[in-house]
Parts: C-alpha cells; sequence; structure tokens
C-alpha cells in the first residue's frame, strides 16, 4: 500500500506473514498487518506501536518518516501486546514524547512495564480534543470492542478515524483477498459477543462526518464507508446479512454425514440461495462461527457420544452462546445406536440465548439413515425453506 493517507497521516506499520496462529487459535493464512500511523502537524503524533516480534523494522519505518524529527506524541488506542509490545522501545528512542491515552490504559502500562515508562503522560477524557496545529483530535472511548480501554481518536481537519480494532481484518495488507470474508471471520471470533457495546460505539460515532478508517489491522478504508458500517451494524445486532442455510455436523461413520449431504442436495433442489456445509472435524472452527453468524438458518446435526453431544459439536456451540448467538432458526439432527439424545442436548444449550426458533421437524437418526428418515429431512428441507 502507498504510505501517504493524507497530506499529513503516513502509515508506518508492518505486515507479519510469520505467525500461523493469530491470538494462539484463528489461522491466518494471508498473515495479518500490525497498523501504525504518524500525523504530521505542528506537533507530531504516533498512533500505536507494533507486535515485538517487529520492533527494529517498525522502529526503522518510523526513524525514516520522521527524517529526523521527534515524535510529541504517541497516542494509545489499545493495548493488546500487537499493539502495545514497543511502548518501552518508543519512550527509550524517544524519551521527550508524551504518552496519551486513558486512565484504564494507563493501569494497563504499568501491568505489562512495572515501572518503566519514565516519558510524561497525558490523560484524557471522553470527548476531550488534542489540538496538534490544523489537525485536531477528538477522543472517544470504546470500551469492551473488545478490551475496557479501547479508544478511537477522531481527527476532524481529514475526517479520519483511527478505529482501535474496529473495522480490521486478517490478512496482510498486500493480501489479495475479499475484506468482508476475514473481517466478518475476525468481527465474530474477537468482538462477536460485544455486539451491544459495537452498537453503543455507533451511536457515539453517527455524528461525525468520516472520509476514511484507519484500523489497528487490515487496510486503510476510504471508498464505500456505509458498506462498512452498514456490516458492522448488522453484525452487532446479530442481524442476518445474508439469505441462506448454515449446517455444521460431525459424523463419527459417515450416516450422519449422509444425512446432512441429503439435506443439503433438497434444499438446493427446493431453491435455496445458499447451503454453506461445515464438517465440524476438519473445518476451520472460526470458519464455521462466521457462517453461522452470516446466514439466518442453522442446521446441526451430530451424534450422541458419552452420554452427551459429539466435542466438535459441543465446542461449535459453545463458541455460538459465548458470543451471544441469537435472532436464528435452528434445525437438529441426531444420530445414536441405541439412546439418542443430542437433540435434547444441543437444544438444551441454547436455553438462554435470545429469540432461537427450533424448526418443528427434528430428526433422529438409528445408526443409518432410512427411508423414514429420507422422507423427514424433505420434510425439514421444506420447512426450512418456508420460514
Amino acid at each position: 500500500m502507498e504510505n501517504k493517507i493524507s497530506e499529513k497521516i503516513v502509515y508506518v506499520g508492518v505486515n507479519d506473514y510469520k505467525k500461523d496462529l493469530f491470538e494462539g487459535q484463528y489461522i491466518i493464512p494471508n498473515g495479518i498487518a500490525y497498523n501504525s500511523y504518524v500525523i504530521f502537524d505542528e506537533k507530531i503524533a504516533v498512533f500505536d506501536t507494533v507486535d515485538a516480534e517487529f520492533t527494529s523494522e517498525w522502529l526503522d519505518n518510523l526513524e525514516i518518516t520522521l527524517q529526523g524529527k521527534s515524535p510529541d506524541y504517541l497516542i494509545i488506542s489499545h493495548m493488546e501486546p500487537d499493539h502495545s509490545a514497543n511502548i518501552l522501545e518508543f519512550t527509550k528512542k524517544y524519551p521527550s514524547a508524551i504518552i496519551v491515552s486513558n486512565a484504564k490504559t494507563f493501569k494497563m502500562i504499568d501491568n505489562f512495564f512495572p515501572n518503566a515508562i519514565s516519558s510524561d503522560k497525558k490523560e484524557v477524557k471522553e470527548g476531550e480534543e488534542l489540538v496538534l496545529g490544523d489537525s485536531v483530535l477528538t477522543f472517544y472511548f470504546a470500551p469492551m470492542v473488545h478490551w475496557p480501554e479501547v479508544m478511537m481518536t477522531y481527527e476532524k481537519t481529514s475526517k479520519t478515524l483511527f478505529s482501535a480494532d474496529a473495522f480490521g481484518k486478517f490478512g496482510a495488507l498486500d493480501a489479495e483477498e475479499d475484506w468482508a470474508c476475514e473481517a466478518r471471520r475476525y468481527y465474530f471470533g474477537i468482538v462477536g459477543k460485544y455486539g451491544m457495546q459495537v452498537q453503543n460505539v455507533l451511536k457515539k460515532l453517527s455524528g461525525l462526518e468520516i472520509s476514511t478508517i484507519c484500523p489497528l489491522h487490515g487496510p486503510i478504508l476510504k471508498e464505500n464507508l456505509g458498506y462498512y458500517l452498514n456490516l458492522y451494524n448488522t453484525w452487532s445486532s446479530y442481524g442476518v446479512e445474508s439469505e441462506g442455510v448454515c449446517i455444521c455436523y460431525t459424523s463419527v461413520y459417515g450416516n450422519t454425514k449422509r444425512a446432512v449431504e441429503l439435506l443439503a442436495k433438497t434444499l438446493e433442489e427446493l431453491g435455496a440461495t445458499k447451503v454453506a456445509v461445515n464438517d465440524l472435524a476438519r473445518c476451520d472452527m472460526a470458519e464455521a462461527v462466521e457462517d453461522a453468524f452470516r446466514y439466518g438458518k442453522l442446521v446441526l446435526a451430530t451424534t450422541t457420544y458419552n452420554g452427551e453431544i459429539f466435542p466438535f459439536m459441543k465446542e461449535f456451540i459453545g463458541h455460538l452462546i459465548e458470543r451471544n448467538y441469537q435472532n436464528r432458526f435452528v434445525g437438529l439432527i441426531e444420530n445414536g445406536s441405541w439412546a439418542p439424545v443430542a437433540n435434547k442436548i444441543m437444544k438444551g444449550y441454547f436455553e438462554k440465548s435470545k429469540n432461537i426458533t427450533f424448526y418443528e421437524n427434528e430428526i433422529s437418526i438409528l445408526s443409518a439413515v432410512k427411508e423414514e428418515n429420507k422422507e423427514k429431512i424433505v420434510e425439514l428441507a421444506k420447512e426450512i425453506l418456508s420460514k
């Protein structure tokens, strides 16, 4: 990407192709970016640092960009180590710079770097302004999007929003890939639990005229911003983004898989817009979670296992519940050779979930798919498409 974002804003972040798992759990085949920015005005402000693996590269980027000048401020948006790991290194190199953030951030800085930061600190309040010259920063707190200290910053001259982790995505900046797919997987994996908090921030920012969004991960967004804002509104309100059916299953000897394949084929023959099928033992679990939130209809199919449900299905449902899964239709398919109880158990997991409607045609298979099961699968497919 071009380093210059606007007349006064320059990108100084890095791409990471070394890491295989983000936060130790999310597969990132196309890497990830750690974004950092500099605003040049009468005063110079740096926004955030990068992961500890890239200290030298980031400091070199900064030095080249500053061209001998010294930054006046380091703005801390978020204290997760992939963004804050180099605060100490920054203060060693630029000891006159003032660290700017909120009270919760400064407590976290002391936790990560006990008694090690000697730079001056400026604690800002919600809505407070910091004048750099023509550039004027206004700070907006975004608690639990997705940590409690998160702070966004709006620069009103260039109409730029520094959005912290919001509007970010997996993938290095030079990766050629669709924004929405990896942004969706990123959002529901990391932020999905905090829909209400995201809604609060969107309302807070709704009065701002925004021309550019600078997130801490992923590309700088300049065009068609309504598209990204609308997606975030849909995701955070647990709305349905796309018409379609998500089927997630586990199968021990292939019989539950056969039922799922028959259901998917029947749905497609009856005109389903999209059928996304996920084998929970083999797929990327985060992709399955993404599909479950993207579409308005979900079918869960699994075996009874040790008087419970198959472990991958139990884990998957746990991911959904943890992220406040709601406002969806859910179908159930169980299999068992002597005492199938998977449907009852799966339904029980959703007892405290909001606005979950179960389809009436629940399917119970005894070992292998039989003619009566096939008939019920067709009935389930018809019910799914009718609601």
